[in-house]
């Protein structure tokens, strides 16, 4: 079965035909060319291939596409402003929160979403709603050092909103977003 979606990916609207059992992650990377998201696991076990969806974090490998229709959707390739990077991006580079890069998207958006809910988390808090990223690489102690590091550069670092919702999706594939 064939569906008509409409995404709307980095700002940017996208009218398309897709099939029911595509993935969102296919979608990105096949026709838009959006490279970022990664595959790993396939199994929403790892996190290289979160996107923002929505506001919330999702594992693109199983999101369907169809069922994003009428999302708003964001790749690590629009986190940032044009011509400017990310705090968490920024974070990432000073504090070699990487290695072999191939999580980092992941990383990325998972921390970017973590800060918009809690712009001032512990170690603890950061390392819990990282749970569902994993490094093959182990740059653990960097990445939980560039999300503490990128916390200070967020708007609104000095005021901690609510509690954490650790980026789970609801059965529905929604949730309260970050």
């Amino acid at each position: 079965m064939k569906h008509d979606v409409t995404l709307t990916v980095n700002g940017r609207v996208h009218r398309m035909v897709v099939e029911s059992h595509r993935t969102l992650l296919e979608v990105l990377r096949g026709e838009l060319k959006l490279f970022g998201a990664r595959e790993s696991c396939g199994m929403s076990l790892c996190g290289a291939c979160t996107t923002l969806v929505d506001g919330l974090p999702v594992s693109s490998c199983s999101y369907l596409a169809a069922r994003a229709n009428g999302r708003s959707i964001i790749t690590i390739e629009g986190l940032g402003r044009p011509g400017a990077l990310h705090p968490v991006q920024e974070a990432f580079l000073a504090h070699g929160a990487f290695q072999c890069s191939y999580c980092t998207p992941g990383m990325v958006l998972t921390a970017a979403c973590l800060l918009e809910e809690n712009p001032a988390p512990s170690v603890d808090e950061i390392k819990e709603y990282m749970a569902g990223n994993l490094c093959r690489c182990a740059s653990y102690g960097e990445i939980v050092e560039a999300v503490q590091a990128a916390a200070g550069q967020m708007p609104g670092a000095s005021a901690p909103r609510g509690p954490l919702r650790a980026g789970a999706v609801q059965e529905d594939g929604h949730g309260d977003g970050c």
